[in-house]
C-alpha cells in the first residue's frame, strides 16, 4: 500500500512539473495577423548563429529546428509576436 501511495505522489509531482514546463514556454495568444513572418524568425535564428532546417508552428510558438555552430541539433521556441526566444532544446 505504501508503494502505491509513493508511486501516486511521484507521478503527481512529475505531471505537475510537466504542466509547469509547458507554461514556461507560453507564447501568449496574439492573433496570427499580428505575428512576425516565418522569414523574420529565420533571420533572427540565423543572426543567433543557427543553421535553420525547418520552422513550424506549435502551441502558438514558432519552433525552429536548426544546427548550432558546433553542428549540434537544436530546437528553439520563438514568441511569434516579438521574436523573443522563450525556450530551447538540444541533443
Amino acid at each position: 500500500m505504501k508503494k502505491l501511495i509513493l508511486a501516486t505522489l511521484v507521478l503527481t509531482a512529475a505531471a505537475t512539473g510537466l504542466a509547469r514546463a509547458e507554461e514556461d514556454h507560453s507564447c501568449g495568444n496574439t492573433p496570427k495577423d499580428k505575428w512576425l513572418s516565418e522569414d523574420v524568425i529565420k533571420e533572427k535564428a540565423k543572426a543567433a548563429g543557427l543553421e535553420v532546417r525547418q520552422v513550424k508552428v506549435e502551441k502558438g510558438c514558432y519552433e525552429v529546428y536548426a544546427k548550432d555552430s558546433k553542428g549540434k541539433r537544436v530546437e528553439v521556441l520563438y514568441n511569434p509576436a516579438n521574436g523573443e526566444i522563450v525556450g530551447n532544446e538540444s541533443d
